[in-house]
């Protein structure tokens, strides 16, 4: 045999690496468990070749690149069902897109697609199951998005975080892991001490965590600027994440506060330490943030958003509400009902303990690594 044939040979019998794609994103709620899943591939499959598929402009592309994973953007958007017009546009970029996810395919050669929802991953994924690359799906909410309901005829395996998702995917597809959620915030448990020096809070005094997001919830921010005498008067400590849209407007409105028990921020840089002192925190109903109240066995008070696609964060709500892990107040009634109904339940610790009991039965801590196992089944390696 010649070299040339001795060296043809051994390519032929090399084993190259196993190659993922994941494909989704445009928030938080999607990128964070996109991250944590290839972390958990990197761990079983340290060889293992991931490649990101996000949508261009959209955060994932910065967030994707800073935790040490490549990302390619596709020109998808989302359709506007209140201005129909726009969609012409909206469906050209649907078909650049699918053009660009075949491409990118064709070169990058995956052994398993997978999609975390959001605009990209419909094309990645349609385009993966038209070349027989096996597919599988992760539902964050229970209440599954339209994306992920046209994809479940393709898809070889959905993850889902709640029970009861055959009514919206084929029963013999689902597994039920969780959402995975970032393992870090464990360590927020033990610290505490840390955590009362840095925000400059007192440890006995119950303290009010406010989360609207990273942009900020308009709902739940006038609520608590409505009611802050009220919360002053009752001697909570509070911590409240405005987020970037209305920080600026709300710390004008409250130039004159003089209050270290009262901190106003537009970003919290260590959710740990929120996490570490919140004795109850007021929250839109995102599935990534359920999943991490459920780890951490936190009480919470939920403000479904109503600008969601399907209404899911109501469904998300009332899934945990069904089993007693939490509290649901609707997005019109905020402004009146949050705060006293928030005061009144600090002052419940009895219930308070039954709220976190009960959130912390539905917790799935190790839903990364239960997707990443199912993923390399798929890729069978």
């Amino acid at each position: 045999m010649t070299r040339k044939n001795k060296d043809a040979s051994h390519q032929k019998t090399e084993k190259r690496h196993p190659r993922f794609i994941i494909s989704g994103g445009g928030t938080g709620g999607h990128i964070f468990p996109a991250i944590s899943i290839a972390n958990a591939l990197k761990q079983k499959c340290s060889r293992a070749e991931i490649l990101f598929v996000g949508a261009e402009n959209r955060m994932e592309m910065e967030r994707v690149p800073a935790a040490g994973y490549p990302i390619v953007g596709l020109p998808v958007s989302g359709f506007d069902r209140q201005h129909l017009l726009r969609n012409i546009r909206t469906l050209f970029l649907l078909i650049k897109s699918m053009s660009k996810a075949r491409k990118i395919l064709r070169d990058f050669k995956p052994d398993v697609a997978v999609g975390v929802g959001g605009y990209a991953s419909g094309p990645l994924l349609r385009a993966a199951t038209a070349k027989k690359i096996p597919c599988l799906i992760q539902e964050q909410n229970s209440y599954a998005g339209v994306t992920n309901k046209l994809l479940a005829a393709g898809a070889a395996r959905i993850c889902v975080a709640y029970e009861g998702m055959e009514r919206f995917f084929p029963k013999e597809k689902i597994i039920l892991t969780g959402n995975p959620v970032r393992q870090d915030l464990l360590h927020s448990i033990n610290q505490k001490e840390a955590a009362l020096k840095h925000f400059g809070l007192k440890p006995d005094r119950p303290v009010l965590l406010v989360l609207g997001g990273s942009l900020g919830a308009r709902s739940i921010n006038q609520a608590v600027q409505q009611q802050l005498k009220l919360i002053e008067k009752s001697g909570v400590q509070l911590i409240w994440q405005t987020g970037k849209y209305y920080y600026k407007d709300i710390l004008a409105a409250n130039a004159e506060l003089n209050n270290k028990a009262i901190q106003i921020t537009d970003f919290i840089s260590r959710m740990d330490y929120a996490y570490a002192l919140a004795d109850l925190i007021v929250s839109r109903a995102g599935a990534g943030s359920i999943s991490e109240f459920a780890l951490l066995a936190k009480a919470v008070m939920l403000v479904p958003s109503p600008n969601v696609a399907e209404d899911h964060q109501t469904q998300n709500a009332q899934a945990l509400v069904s089993k007693g892990a939490a509290v649901m107040i609707r997005d019109a009634e905020a402004r009146d009902k949050l705060i006293p109904e928030a005061l009144a339940l600090l002052e419940q610790p009895e219930r308070i303990e039954s709220l976190k009991s009960a959130i912390l039965e539905m917790a799935l801590p190790h839903a990364a690594e239960h997707i990443a196992d199912e993923i390399i089944k798929l890729a069978k390696i």
